[in-house]
């Protein structure tokens, strides 16, 4: 069973994403950024309550700023999916999690190490230059879950 529902608009929309992303960090890059998609989508805790979509995440806005950093500056994120980030989004969005994002709700490029908590919440890890956070215990136990 899937982690989320979704339709193939779904499927080119988080393509998009983690390619515009994670392009630069390879294929296992762009898988960790699709699992902090699917993760914000199933969590309906914190930051990400109420989120029901892949657009409603994707497009989510935060303190007047889109969540994500290549919705705001275009970049990438406006040309069309390609074949093998379509795959690697079903990946996503199917069953694939896996250590250091596989419960991460938040990353970023900090361009210097990686902070030992982002807004509060503790590292799980890095890759290459992406740092991940997961929730601290008891505040989303919904991210933990399929």
């Amino acid at each position: 069973m899937a982690r989320a529902s979704y339709r193939s608009s779904d499927v080119d929309l988080m393509a998009r994403m983690m390619r515009a992303e994670a392009e630069g960090e390879g294929q296992l890059g762009m898988l960790y950024v699709g699992n902090v998609i699917v993760n914000r989508l199933v969590a309906n805790c914190l930051d990400f309550k109420g989120l029901r979509t892949i657009p409603q995440v994707i497009y989510q806005v935060q303190g007047g700023n889109y969540s994500f950093e290549a919705v705001q500056k275009g970049n990438v994120f406006y040309q069309r999916a390609r074949g093998i980030e379509r795959r690697l989004a079903e990946q996503n969005l199917k069953h694939w999690r896996q250590h250091p994002a596989r419960y991460a709700l938040w990353y970023f490029n900090p361009h210097a190490p990686c902070p030992p908590t982002w807004y509060g919440q503790p590292r799980t890890g890095q890759f290459k230059e992406h740092c991940f956070y997961e929730p601290k215990p008891a505040t989303c136990d919904s991210v933990y879950r399929g």
